[in-house]
């Protein structure tokens, strides 16, 4: 019996296969394609034979109707927003919650699902965009999805949820949903429904301000807790995304081997992706097209060269299936014409092969005019920005023009390179300089503001600011040109002999330029990279201080600035970890100016220099071994003794007992004075020995 009975079921399941891909081929051009204001696409419909599986429309009312999702069993289900490009849905779902009497029981609750909009499977509740939250004093709220999946003894394969409390009626907060009055959690994946489900506690003391609870889920943009929400109306809704699928448990692989028996993605110029949020499948047209996937030539071209903003062009632009081609025209070239403008060119190889050198020479002389003008054209431009109209008012700094420094800007003219840039000397007129070329700037009112400052600056033991190029990109710098190199070339490179007369000289003619800068200026000047190569020298053994590159101007008013990056072996360790510069940083750094001066050893990184020093002086040891042999031997220990109290003055990590740079010259002064007397009686009395 059951032999004869299998080529009928076998024809029952043919005819039912041919019903269900009629059903899916439909032609769709007669339904309706919108209701109220919203556009209603395929997979989409409203009406027998007008949607796929799972994807009913009802459109509930008449011309201005609103649509609802079909096969909800209770209420309603209205859809607010349907999206075919990124397989999503917004709807309207009910709250859950539950009310207490008097006697603390349960009087009357709806779990909030009772809509039963999954039930062809085709929607999951949206993990990305979806929170669940509970509102109500004293409860657990929780989410169960999926029955009989769940493994372990649960019933359900998802639960999640959170508990709310309160204390009195003043706990909760309007805004506030962090598990006082209110509570929320994100969600996973794979949650097909909204049913919700509580675990109460008592209620008799808040009956007055919280009767009910509440549970829902929500998109996480749209709710925001309110205090009067504890009385939250039992018939709310709230919007809820969906990510819908063609669910029909395969992957794209499996789908497409399959396709003429249902397969979705029916548009030549589409692509097929495993959806993100349970099983099955979603289109998307094909990269250069847009449209709907889900029909035959669903998918159309785009025409990039009309979309200027998301496909960019500095060519001549033209569409192609599915892309588009950037070309600069004939005579034009660009590196990369969809990012690079096109600029001309001259095809010389064409003009000499023609034979037209008249055409040529014409189009010479244009060009010469044209980047002439435009030379011109980007010089004005660069003066202007570099604020030259306000510094051709300053009649103590020179404006040069580019084509007076481009003879000094030549690589056999460099002397120097570094962070700020490169150095170059030269000759301007009969006088010799250091043109500094900086590899950047800061703005250009903040450059104009030091420019004015430092051509204000006069002092024989500052580097003479001589003037500046505005013509160009980057400003150029003009200074005094200091023959014999840095204290750092002298100290450890050429190791020129050096007296304790010497540096002292050198010490305290510095630190009288800083006090300067400190003290003596209209505007407060630090430096923030006080080193020894930032201490040129003249012929005289005269110290200029150099190197403003990274400094910072600041009003005597104010007490901060900008964070200064110098050489990190001389920088104050209390600037580095407040970011605040004051002069008594400067006087830190001086103070290991001053420490490499005296012991000829290059401070490292590791500051095992300054560590030594700080250590054989607090401990009453012998600093004197610290000291440059050369200079060791002098019979005025007193005076090296004093010089080095002075340094661990100037390196004392509270600021406030640092001395101020004035006093540190003054000093400085004394000293040098005292040594230059003692050794004149020394003179003065080998000459009367001598007779």
């Amino acid at each position: 019996m059951a032999i004869h009975l299998l080529p009928c079921i076998l024809l029952l399941l043919a005819a039912l296969t041919a019903t269900a891909a009629a059903a899916e081929s439909t032609n769709t051009t007669s339904c309706p394609d919108s209701c109220g204001n919203m556009s209603i696409q395929y997979p989409f419909g409203i009406g027998p034979g007008c949607f796929r599986n799972g994807f009913e429309i009802v459109c509930d009312g008449d011309g201005g109707g609103k649509p609802v999702l079909a096969g909800a069993t209770t209420t309603p289900m209205p859809v607010d927003r349907l999206s075919i490009r990124t397989a999503e849905a917004r709807v309207m779902l009910p709250v859950g919650w539950e009310c207490f009497n008097a006697s603390d029981e349960v009087y009357d609750w709806s779990d909030g699902g009772g809509v039963r909009f999954n039930a062809d499977g085709a929607y999951r509740i949206s993990s990305a965009h979806n929170q669940l939250v509970v509102v109500g004093c004293n409860t657990l709220g929780y989410i169960e999805s999926q029955r009989g999946e769940g493994g372990g003894g649960y019933s359900y394969a998802y639960y999640t949820g959170c508990l709310s409390f309160c204390n009195d009626s003043g706990s909760a907060i309007d805004g506030a949903c962090a598990g006082v009055g209110c509570c929320r959690v994100d969600v996973p994946p794979g949650i097909t429904d909204n049913r919700v489900n509580f675990r109460a506690y008592s209620h008799t003391e808040r009956l007055g301000f919280s009767p009910c609870d509440f549970a829902f889920l929500v998109d996480r943009e749209s709710y925001t807790f309110q205090v009067g929400d504890l009385r939250m109306d039992r018939n709310r809704t709230m919007p809820v995304w969906l990510d819908w699928a063609i669910r029909e448990n395969v992957t794209c692989d499996e789908a497409k081997k399959a396709q003429g028996h249902g397969y979705a993605c029916v548009s030549s110029n589409s692509e097929c992706h495993d959806s993100r949020n349970g099983p099955g499948y979603v289109c998307n047209c094909s990269m250069g097209f847009e449209g709907n996937p889900y029909i035959a030539d669903g998918c159309t071209d785009i025409n990039e060269c009309e979309r200027h903003d998301e496909y960019p062009c500095r060519g001549v632009c033209r569409n192609t299936l599915g892309s588009y081609e950037c070309k600069c025209p004939r005579g034009f070239q660009s590196d990369d014409p969809f990012k690079e403008t096109c600029n001309l060119r001259f095809p010389v190889a064409v003009v000499i092969a023609s034979g037209a050198a008249g055409c040529l020479f014409i189009v010479s002389v244009v060009v010469f005019v044209w980047l002439l003008r435009e030379e011109k054209r980007k010089t004005k431009e660069y003066f202007q920005k570099n604020g030259g109209p306000t510094l051709e008012k300053v009649t103590k700094i020179k404006l040069f023009k580019k084509e007076e420094l481009m003879p000094i800007l030549r690589s056999n003219n460099r002397i120097g390179e570094g962070g700020f840039g490169e150095v170059y000397k030269g000759l301007l007129g009969d006088e010799q300089v250091a043109v500094k070329k900086p590899k950047n700037v800061n703005l250009a009112d903040q450059f104009t503001n030091e420019v004015i400052i430092q051509s204000r600056v006069m002092h024989k033991n500052i580097v003479k600011l001589v003037g500046c190029c505005l013509e160009v990109d980057i400003p150029i710098l003009v200074y005094e040109y200091v023959p014999k190199g840095s204290l750092d070339d002298i100290l450890h490179d050429s190791r020129e002999p050096l007296d304790l007369d010497q540096r002292l000289d050198i010490a305290a003619q510095s630190a009288r330029g800083l006090a300067y800068l400190h003290s003596d200026t209209i505007t407060t000047i630090l430096h923030g990279d006080i080193k020894p190569a930032n201490i040129l020298l003249n012929d005289d053994l005269v110290p200029k201080i150099s190197d403003f590159g990274i400094s910072r101007m600041i009003t005597v008013d104010k007490k901060y600035t900008r964070n200064v990056i110098g050489a990190v072996s001389y920088v104050d360790p209390v600037y580095l970890q407040s970011g605040r510069l004051t002069s008594k940083s400067d006087v830190y750094s001086f103070g290991v100016v001053l420490l490499e001066l005296i012991t000829r050893k290059k401070v490292s990184d590791s500051n095992n220099l300054l560590r030594n020093f700080l250590d054989a002086y607090t401990k009453d040891k012998r600093v004197i071994e610290l000291v440059d042999s050369e200079i060791a031997a002098t019979e005025d220990m007193e005076l090296l003794h004093s010089l080095t109290g002075m340094i661990v003055e100037c390196l004392d990590l509270n600021i406030d007992q640092r001395p101020e740079m004035i006093d540190v010259a003054e000093n400085l002064r004394v000293m040098l004075k005292k040594s230059q007397s003692k050794k004149n009686d020394i003179i003065n009395e080998e000459i009367t020995v001598s007779k």
